[in-house]
C-alpha cells in the first residue's frame, strides 16, 4: 500500500508542475514542449507502477512497468526478429506499395473524370473491407510470410492516401490555374509546378495517417497466419502461455515504432511544406 500512496504523491506533484509550466512564461519554448509530455508519460508509469505494487495485482492481469521493462531488455533478439518480419518486410514495404500506388491512382483520376466516377468508388470500397475478412485471403493468396502482410497493408493504406491527394490536387484556386493556362503551361507542368506544391499538406495527411495503418494491418494480420516471428504472432502465442509481459513488451515497441514513424513524417512534411501557414511563427 505504501508503494501506492507514494506513487499518488508523485502523481499530484507531476501534475502540478506539468500545469505551472504549461502556463509558465516559457511554455512556448522547446525545452518545455519537451519536458511537458515526458513528464506526463513517467507519470502515468510510476503510477501504474504504484497501483499494481500496492494492490498487488496479478501479473498475469497487469505486469508492472518494471516487469515489462526486463522481460524487454532479456527478449532484445526475439523483439528485434519481430520487428523485422513485421515492420522492415511488412509494414514498410506494404506502406511504400500502397502509398505509390495511391499516388498514380490519384493522378490518373485527376486527369480522367470517368476515373473519377469509376475509381474513387471502389477506393472507397476498399476502405470498408473490414481486415479481419482481408487477411486470411491475402494469407491464402500469397501464404504466410511477409508478402501477405503487405498485401493487407497496402489495402489498409491505399485509401487513406488516395482521398487526400485527389482532394489536394483540387486545393489550387481557380484564377492561379487560369494564370498557368494564359502562360500556355501544359497538364505536367501545371501539375508539378503549381497543383502538387499545393496538395502537398493534404498528401501528407494521408501519410500520417497511413504510417500508424501500415502497422496496425501487417501485426493484426500475422494473427490469421505467420512464419514462427512477428510482433502479431509473439503476441498471440504469448498470451496463449500468459506470458503477459512479453505481450506488454511487443505493445511497447509498437508504439514506439508508430510514433517514431509518425515524427518522421510530420518532420518531413515541415521540411516540404515550410510555405503553409500552419508552420510559419
Amino acid at each position: 500500500m505504501t508503494a501506492l500512496v507514494l506513487a499518488l504523491v508523485f502523481w499530484i506533484a507531476a501534475w502540478g508542475c506539468n500545469i505551472w509550466l504549461a502556463n509558465s512564461r516559457w511554455r512556448d519554448t522547446r525545452a518545455v514542449r519537451i519536458i511537458v509530455p515526458v513528464l506526463f508519460g513517467v507519470t502515468l508509469l510510476v503510477l501504474w507502477e504504484g497501483i499494481v505494487q500496492g494492490l498487488d495485482v496479478s501479473q498475469v492481469i497487469l505486469p508492472p512497468p518494471s516487469l515489462v521493462a526486463q522481460t524487454f531488455a532479456t527478449s532484445l533478439d526475439i523483439l528485434w526478429t519481430d520487428f523485422v518480419q513485421t515492420v522492415v518486410k511488412g509494414a514498410f514495404r506494404g506502406f511504400a506499395i500502397g502509398a505509390v500506388a495511391a499516388f498514380l491512382c490519384a493522378i490518373a483520376i485527376d486527369r480522367s473524370a470517368f476515373l473519377t466516377r469509376g475509381l474513387l468508388p471502389i477506393g472507397n470500397f476498399l476502405a470498408a473491407l473490414p481486415i479481419v475478412g482481408v487477411a486470411p485471403i491475402m494469407v491464402n493468396w500469397f501464404g504466410f510470410d511477409w508478402q501477405s502482410k503487405a498485401a493487407v497493408v497496402v489495402v489498409m493504406v491505399f485509401f487513406p492516401i488516395l482521398v487526400n491527394t485527389v482532394q489536394g490536387l483540387k486545393s489550387s484556386e481557380a484564377m492561379q490555374r487560369d494564370l498557368m493556362r494564359t502562360y500556355a503551361a501544359s497538364y505536367t507542368q501545371t501539375l508539378f509546378k503549381l497543383r502538387l506544391p499545393a496538395a502537398m499538406p493534404f498528401i501528407f495527411n494521408g501519410l500520417k495517417i497511413a504510417t500508424t495503418l501500415a502497422l496496425i494491418g501487417a501485426i493484426v494480420a500475422e494473427y490469421f497466419g505467420s512464419p514462427t516471428r512477428g510482433m502479431g504472432f509473439r503476441i498471440s502465442t504469448a498470451v496463449g502461455s500468459l506470458s503477459i509481459d512479453l505481450v506488454w513488451a511487443e505493445i511497447a515497441v509498437a508504439a514506439m515504432v508508430g510514433t517514431s514513424a509518425y515524427g518522421v513524417m510530420a518532420w518531413i512534411e515541415r521540411r516540404v511544406t515550410f510555405w503553409h501557414p500552419s508552420h510559419r511563427n
